[in-house]
């Protein structure tokens, strides 16, 4: 929530600062949001005198487009948006020869400086060189690399997945826990993609772009397919990997920047078709087929596809289109813990006899007449005895176990199947307009079993993906670019489709009515059961965002302007279900097999509805990089950016402002359970100004050393990944909660989920007035060219976080006590006794110790108090391709220490 004079104060603070750095002493560029290249440099004589007013021609040798422009009256001239490629680069001026580069290679993002002396002659006189740009980084400050086509299509990638090479550059790590194609509710609910921290920073800082529009998913972390990956090796031209500070013209993001662009069609058709395939003839049985006896699994991977690119007009209209195909299938061996026959018959291992392996005293379980539900012959309760089916049976008794379980092996089908396609067209309208439009689809179903092979889960991924720019040229100097976007994301995550086993779609064994049967988790011995069909916790995402962007480039003087902004519209719909069919916890074995569950958890799924999140980002910025000597460039700039604060669109919104008091519950809409007033969140990024500044030098004047350093500061902005778990799906919107000390015999039969009393509702709270949070980077690196094509960067990078997103599953909490010992916190009563449970404090002291709020079963956290430091020492070696030849090697010395690591659904 804020006024209309709040936010008039800040856009006027800041067209007060454009007005002062759009005074004729400055001027602009740097590489861009855009995904295209810049090309900069001087134009000399041999003399040294800069040569005002020479022509520069650039042109693409695959498409003969040309761009032309001339220098300043300083000798300077810059040429923005340049689609990455092979270039000749003719120069001319009054009075010179003309001088002609060839074999320029500009790569996506790059800012790259190219500077020519020419020698007095006619300007039909012609000097022809094969030119390369300088191999390092003579006009940007920030830590970048390139990973170019070669490297894309030719490595070995498993699965083809471009965004796997992003861990090739320094400062880049890979989340080891996300790196497996195994689907399930947590994985799904943070992102399929695989995540990587860059410089230190949580994944879901990161930024994913395609063509200059931000592709991240509704998670805000790594885009991806339901097997994890990018496909599109054939699409994808380049990509670069910025890691540690970007400069003001990038938004949304306080880590790392992936840009990627796709391929283009040329005045030449070309195109590929391949198929890799991989089966179960060329594997050796695993290791868990092996010791459950098991037939070796079946696998059969197909990945296929085909590209082309061709002129429509030569030298004007060009296509490219690509398509891949996956069908994957595989036996997946799982070796679980099921009960013992004894178990089954009631024959409970008491006292572990040291004589034999599987030796133990037994007790048998005794009929109980005072179960409701009455028990058999063997003590074992008739509800549960219902339910054992779902373990299968086996005499596998592992050795040294204390026979009360035994392990069972099978083997469950994964099958995908896998669409992807993209399609690309560039158009030169006119010598000053050219457009350019890409569009992507990626879906993925995918199927497995469920862990006791009862229940057929499905997920599913489906992704689209356009990009709209438009570049104008209004003089040599002067270029601007407008682009459109929008990405969406649908997301089936977790869903019980259909049974395996029979039991599983019996409406007769649910705990709740209309569905099927319940989760049984706890200490037990055994795998658990995450309930029949559809029991199991599953969700529902559709993530929209519209995107605009302009992007205007100005050359004056030794000056490099950029300057434009940014809005994106963001929807994320969600409908998720959590334990709909309900979770008993046992304490042990024997507390199951009597029916004595300590702990009922679940949620009237009639009540649960639609989640839609609703904010809009907007960003301004300014950029100068400044060649203030012939061998310094100083990048200057500064960025504004801020973002509406997170509402649904149907008001299912909560936040508990105090946790220790009630009636401070807050709704989105009006119910007698909350309290009217607001906000429910304060907004704190009206004034979210980021300077960034950076310089890079030439020590030596001969574009082989470059020296670099700069500073930033980058806003975490409160988007809605931050809010999916804490800020919605509560009471008093959804009927769900915990229930504790349950009666005996309540499995399955005896709790109704509709009158679950008011502590066991949940809530969450949320801080309403937080303080700013963004990310300092820093760093301090030396480039130096070894060799011809070979280069080596060293330096030191560092981060520093404030105020970071930092979620807590539950703060109603019991708070410690001041004794002469100490603050003593639940684990001991007021007495000083250790307590194993608190069942035994209440026997100790009379009671329980009593939750900060006894009116709720849990209480989730949001509060802007974390904190990360990052401190590294970064080393790379690259060599380009020469001679058939290319190789890069990192290496990364670090510390990085976050008090959270992520604000909501991301890994810790």
């Amino acid at each position: 929530m804020f006024s209309k004079i709040g936010i008039t104060k800040t856009v006027a603070s800041f067209i007060a600062f454009l007005a002062l750095v759009f005074s004729p002493l400055l001027s602009p560029t740097a590489y861009a949001q855009v995904a295209g290249a810049t090309l900069s440099g001087t134009v000399a004589d041999q003399s040294g005198a800069f040569l005002p007013q020479a022509t520069i021609s650039i042109r693409n040798v695959a498409t003969d487009i040309t761009r032309t422009t001339t220098t300043s009256s300083a000798g300077f001239y810059l040429v923005p948006n340049l689609l990455p490629g092979t270039y000749d680069v003719r120069v001319s001026s009054q009075g010179f020869s003309t001088h002609v580069a060839t074999g320029v290679t500009l790569t996506v993002g790059e800012q790259q400086v190219l500077n020519f002396t020419l020698q007095v002659g006619q300007m039909t006189q012609t000097i022809q060189v094969s030119t390369e740009a300088p191999n390092v980084e003579l006009a940007s400050s920030s830590i970048s690399a390139t990973v170019n086509s070669t490297t894309v299509r030719e490595l070995p990638l498993n699965g083809r997945s471009w965004t796997d090479l992003a861990a090739l550059q320094p400062g880049v790590s890979a989340i080891q826990t996300q790196t497996d194609f195994a689907v399930g509710g947590d994985r799904g609910n943070r992102g399929f993609g695989n995540q990587i921290s860059v410089g230190g920073d949580r994944p879901e800082q990161n930024n994913y772009r395609l063509d200059g529009v931000s592709i991240n998913d509704f998670n805000n972390a790594a885009p991806g397919s339901v097997l994890g990956g990018d496909l599109g090796v054939d699409a994808v031209q380049e990509f670069s990997v910025i890691t540690s500070n970007v400069s003001a013209e990038y938004g949304r993001t306080s880590g790392g920047v992936i840009n990627a662009i796709t391929k283009s069609g040329t005045n030449q058709f070309h195109g590929s078709a391949y198929e890799f395939l991989r089966n179960d003839a060329l594997d050796a049985a695993n290791f868990f087929e092996n010791a459950n006896g098991l037939k070796k699994g079946s696998f059969k991977q197909n990945q296929f596809g085909v590209s082309a690119g061709a002129p429509i007009r030569k030298d004007k209209l060009f296509i490219f289109g690509d398509y891949e195909g996956i069908r994957y299938s595989k036996g997946i061996p799982v070796s679980i813990f099921v009960p013992s026959n004894a178990a089954r018959n009631g024959q409970l291992c008491s006292i572990p006899i040291l004589s034999g392996p599987n030796a133990c005293s037994t007790t048998q379980l005794q009929p109980n007449p005072a179960d409701p539900n009455g028990t058999d012959a063997n003590g074992v309760d008739l509800a549960v005895k219902k339910y054992l089916p779902f373990w299968p049976v086996s005499t596998n008794i592992p050795a040294g176990t204390n026979g009360d379980t035994a392990t069972y092996g099978f083997t469950g089908q994964r099958v995908v199947t896998e669409n992807f396609f993209t399609i690309r067209g560039d158009d030169k309208i006119s010598d000053k307009d050219s457009l350019a439009a890409t569009y992507l689809r990626d879906n993925t179903p995918y199927s497995s079993p469920d862990g006791l092979d009862a229940v057929l889960l499905n997920s599913i991924t489906n992704r689209q993906i356009v990009s709209l720019e438009e570049t104008h040229i209004f003089t040599p100097t002067l270029v601007n670019s407008a682009r459109g976007g929008f990405s969406r994301e649908y997301e089936l995550n977790n869903k019980g489709v259909g049974f395996i086993n029979p039991l599983a779609k019996d409406p007769s064994l649910a705990a709740i009515p209309g569905q099927f049967a319940a989760h049984v988790i706890g200490s037990i011995g055994i795998d658990q059961f995450t309930g029949g069909v559809n029991g199991n916790s599953n969700s529902i995402y559709v993530w929209n965002s519209f995107q605009g962007y302009d992007d205007a480039f100005w050359t004056h003087g030794t000056h490099s302007l950029k300057f434009g902004g940014g809005v994106e519209r963001q929807q994320l719909d969600r409908l998720a279900h959590t334990d709909p069919s309900g979770v008993f916890t046992f304490g042990s074995l024997q507390a199951f097999l009597t029916n004595n569950p300590s702990k009922f958890t679940g949620e009237d799924a009639s009540s649960v509805r639609p989640q839609g999140l609703r904010q809009t980002i907007f960003g301004l910025y300014a950029q100068d990089d400044w060649r203030f000597r012939p061998n310094l460039t100083l990048n200057l700039g500064l960025r504004w950016e801020m973002s509406t604060m997170v509402n649904d669109n149907h008001g299912g919104i909560v936040n508990l402002i105090n946790m220790a008091d009630s009636t401070s519950l807050l709704c989105g809409r009006p119910d007698p359970n909350c309290t009217p007033g607001g906000p429910l969140f304060g907004n704190f990024t009206h004034r979210n100004f980021e300077p960034r500044i950076g310089f890079a030098w030439d020590p030596f004047h001969n574009g082989k050393t470059a020296v670099r350093g700069s500073f930033g500061v980058f806003d975490i902005l409160p988007m809605a990944y931050q809010y999916i778990a804490s800020a919605t799906k509560q009471f008093p919107f959804v009927s769900s909660g915990s229930l504790n000390k349950l009666a005996q015999g309540s499995f399955y039969t005896g709790v109704d989920v509709t009158k679950l009393p008011p502590k066991a509702k949940g809530s969450n709270n949320t801080e309403q007035y937080p303080h700013r949070s963004y990310v300092m980077q820093w760093n301090l690196n030396l480039q130096r060219e070894l060799a011809s094509k070979l280069t080596l960067m060293v330096g030191y990078v560092g981060s520093r976080g404030v105020h970071e997103p930092f979620r807590v599953d539950d703060g109603d909490i019991v708070l410690p006590t001041m004794s002469s010992a100490g603050w003593l916190f639940p684990q001991v009563d007021i007495s000083g006794n250790q307590c194993i449970a608190n069942t035994q404090c209440a026997a100790n002291t009379g009671n329980p110790p009593p939750k900060i709020n006894e009116d709720f079963g849990s209480i989730g956290r949001l509060h802007y108090e974390g904190n990360s430091y990052y401190h590294a020492l970064e080393l790379a070696v690259q060599k380009t391709m020469s001679h058939g030849v290319q190789f890069q090697t990192s290496f990364t010395w670090g510390k990085s220490m976050d008090t959270g690591s992520a604000a909501g659904h991301g890994d810790q």
